[in-house]
């Protein structure tokens, strides 16, 4: 069922990016009388799910979830139709338009997919406005698994800021990490203040990652809820139990319990609970996982988190920097790819962009997902290789400094070599979500 869920989130997703990316080359065709032969949701070789023609344009959607497109007449796009570049050109075909007005229709579709990231977020901060937790408010400090270990960190360190810079949001600091590729961190450990060097190839690690679980904010070992076999319910723990320690060993803090619980499989332990006034010894025979079903309370329990909540004046600039912001982390990343080492190994095709969508269905999850894959949409598509609007601009604009037209038969063959390398691309990122899957 959580399979189901996020396939579904993904192809509404995609659709709806493809969509409103298409438009944007039709509405452009349309300003400057351009014909649009078809408009498509997915490719359709052979056939059709579904298709109606509306004046000269037919429309419809393909079988092959893959993306979508529209056919401009007088153009050397997906389709090969270089049959009809064969005949004498139209005035209400592409090739007879202005370079000007060729380079708006090619960059109408990364424009729109901007202008939806921004609406989005636009949308998406008057509904529920922005929530974080501010670094200043983890005063328990934080968690390392072996990766923040290697790096430097220890549990319970203070993070004061990244490359002696501070960072607001807590939430953010993995992400900064990695994107600004930094080289220090500043903690306070034990009441001193300390300058960790981040080791040589550690970035290249954390992008390898699924997940940027490497620093955690550490909180007390309160019971929140229980699993549905916890063990801990049946022995008598119940919510609001503060654990505090198992036999004689005293555990102040959710990840130290949980790093001892494992090494006590099979075996009854005591756990330490303090409950209103009193302080209880409770027996509980931990089972094979070593596991005891029992999930802490959340950090809104223990932190103050920071609301920001916004009116349809302020969340207008706002939606547009925070696109601006995803905008430059998008590119960062692509940067990493070739700064650090086997970086590309981070690369991934349906699988890995299915995965980031949650397990059960948020709208607001989803929202911010599709607002970060427009932009993303928009950087690739811009990418001067033949093939993507990208490679179509880098010709017009050779047409417009050079004064002359690549000649078509240069133009059918460098849209073939575009489709090569856009097939390589995909087998090449789907290839490594297959292999990930046998890691």
């Amino acid at each position: 069922m959580e399979i189901l869920v996020k396939i579904t989130q993904l192809l509404l997703s995609l659709s709806i990016l493809v969509i409103f990316h298409e438009f944007g080359h039709y509405i452009a065709a349309k300003i400057f009388k351009t014909r649009v032969e078809k408009f498509y949701l997915f490719f359709n070789p052979w056939f059709s799910l579904f298709k109606f023609k509306k004046g000269e344009t037919e429309y419809g959607v393909g079988w092959i979830p893959l993306g979508g497109y529209v056919k401009i007449s007088g153009m050397i796009d997906e389709s090969m139709d270089v049959e009809q570049m064969k005949q004498p050109a139209q005035a209400w075909e592409f090739r007879s338009k202005p370079a000007w007005q060729r380079l708006i229709i090619m960059l109408g579709g990364v424009t729109v997919n901007i202008l939806l990231a921004i609406g989005i977020y636009i949308v998406m901060l008057l509904a529920w406005g922005e929530q974080y937790l501010p670094t200043s408010e983890v005063r328990y400090g934080i968690t390392v698994d072996s990766l923040g270990y290697q790096i430097g960190l220890r549990n319970g360190d203070k993070i004061l800021s990244v490359d002696h810079k501070p960072v607001e949001d807590f939430g953010a600091i993995p992400k900064i990490i990695i994107l600004e590729e930094a080289k220090t961190i500043q903690v306070s450990r034990a009441d001193e203040n300390i300058d960790i060097q981040i080791p040589e190839g550690s970035i290249s690690k954390m992008i390898q990652r699924k997940s940027p679980d490497f620093i955690s904010f550490r909180v007390p070992f309160e019971v929140g809820e229980f699993t549905k076999t916890s063990v801990a319910r049946e022995a008598g723990l119940k919510i609001n139990d503060k654990i505090i320690g198992i036999n004689d060993t005293l555990l102040s803090y959710f990840d130290q319990f949980r790093s001892v619980i494992g090494k006590y499989k099979n075996r009854e332990i005591r756990v330490v609970v303090c409950r209103d006034t009193d302080t209880l010894r409770i027996p509980i025979l931990v089972p094979q996982e070593g596991l005891i079903g029992v999930y802490p309370k959340g950090p809104a329990n223990y932190f103050s988190l920071r609301e920001k909540k916004y009116n349809a004046i302020t969340a207008i600039p706002a939606g547009v920097v925070k696109t601006w912001n995803g905008v430059g982390n998008y590119l960062k990343s692509i940067k990493l790819l070739f700064s650090q080492d086997k970086a590309y190994e981070s690369v991934g095709g349906f699988i890995t962009i299915g995965g980031i969508f949650p397990a059960s269905w948020d709208w607001q999850a989803f929202w911010s997902l599709t607002a970060f894959l427009s932009i993303m949409l928009a950087i690739l598509n811009v990418l001067p290789i033949p093939a993507l609007d990208g490679g179509h601009v880098m010709f017009l604009f050779y047409e417009i400094i050079f004064r002359r037209k690549p000649s078509d038969k240069f133009m059918e063959y460098a849209q073939y070599v575009g489709m090569a390398i856009l097939f390589a691309l995909l087998i090449f990122a789907n290839g490594n979500d297959i292999v990930k899957l046998f890691r």
